[in-house]
């Protein structure tokens, strides 16, 4: 019986400060969620494997602050897949959301790059939603993007989204290399050469 390869992706997540970028990834990768989560400097790493889709993810959660916006293209070069997050209470970061899909496009070369859409904080929906979901899903579905909505807090469709997003991905991935690396392919090793005579 083939046992089938580990795929090891990277996913990179996106969006404006305060969307809960952070929250989605804690509470997927350790089941957790804090009230008062910090701010992201930069960008924080993280890996999870979900043995039954074969899929490792490299997660990379960035900053959403505007002056870290210039590092963003070094973490989603290379990326299998990105996670751009808005918040469904505040509609100026579902247009950043949209700035962001654009940006992916105009500079990630991964032509199979999948690309999910999430309105988080959905549990605040009844009282306070501001991004109607038939707007962002119409949107979603024009651009060729995964969409759903979640809540990090409540616990809502964070594993589902993930979910989705591994199965979407090519199981045949190679390996795949940091950009501008080299790399080192096995050779074997040359047959002896025989003694030539005369």
């Amino acid at each position: 019986m083939m046992v089938e390869q580990l795929v090891q992706s990277k996913l990179v997540l996106l969006g404006e400060m305060g969307s809960g970028k952070t929250s989605l990834v804690q509470r997927f990768v350790r089941g957790q969620y804090f009230e008062n989560q910090e701010s992201t400097i930069g960008a924080s790493f993280f890996t999870k494997t979900i043995p039954e889709k074969h899929v490792k993810f490299e997660i990379w959660d960035t900053a959403g602050q505007e002056r870290y916006h210039s590092l963003a293209p070094m973490y989603y070069r290379g990326a299998a897949a990105a996670i751009v997050v808005y918040d469904i209470t505040h509609p100026a970061s579902f247009e950043r959301a949209k700035k962001w899909v654009w940006e992916l496009r105009q500079n990630v070369q991964n032509a199979g790059l999948i690309i999910a859409l999430v309105g988080n904080k959905v549990d605040l929906a009844d009282e306070a939603r501001q991004v109607p979901e038939a707007e962002a899903r119409s949107y979603a579905a024009e651009a060729g993007l995964l969409f759903w909505e979640a809540s990090a807090k409540a616990d809502i469709n964070v594993t589902s989204l993930f979910d989705e997003v591994a199965d979407k991905l090519p199981k045949s991935a190679a390996p795949q290399q940091p950009a501008g690396g080299i790399q080192l392919a096995e050779q074997p090793a040359p047959a002896p050469r025989k003694p030539s005579c005369c």
